[in-house]
């Protein structure tokens, strides 16, 4: 079977919390997953397209959710299945021109599911806590940088 390889190592509890805030962000907002990231160990940041600012208390609630999620020790897991089936339930726009055609799909308990190559803890429970640092929003993006801490 060939799969895309990672075009680098990320840090698990990072990634995987990617795919929380991902979620988290389409649920509250109605918005895509992020449209760009940049995740590494220490702090990682993500862009949405929003209509406006989220607000101070909006910015809680995102993280409120987020860390409940992880608090729910979801197993994270993965799957490989057909572009074609893969298309039926995870959003593969983003996906590069010489995508295989077998997909490694992760999924985040029932909170999450996406199509990845990136690393990923075994349970929300080796993530610890999420904390966002700093925002900004300009021209209908909103940049959040933010991070994991050991519980």
């Amino acid at each position: 079977m060939h799969l895309n390889k990672a075009k680098k190592d990320y840090h698990e509890p990072m990634h995987t919390t990617e795919h929380i805030l991902n979620q988290t962000m389409v649920r509250m907002f109605g918005c895509p997953r992020s449209m760009n990231a940049h995740i590494e160990r220490r702090k990682s940041k993500c862009d949405y397209q929003l209509s406006g600012a989220p607000t101070d208390e909006q910015i809680a609630e995102i993280t409120r959710i987020v860390n409940e999620t992880i608090k729910m020790n979801l197993p994270v897991y993965e799957e490989f299945m057909s572009l074609e089936k893969a298309a039926e339930i995870v959003d593969l726009s983003k996906l590069p021109d010489d995508v295989s055609e077998t997909l490694r799909i992760i999924k985040v308990g029932d909170y999450d599911v996406c199509a990845c190559i990136g690393n990923h803890v075994k349970n929300t429970s080796e993530i610890g806590r999420f904390e966002i640092m700093t925002h900004d929003f300009e021209n209908g993006r909103w940049r959040v940088r933010w991070r994991v801490v050991p519980e």
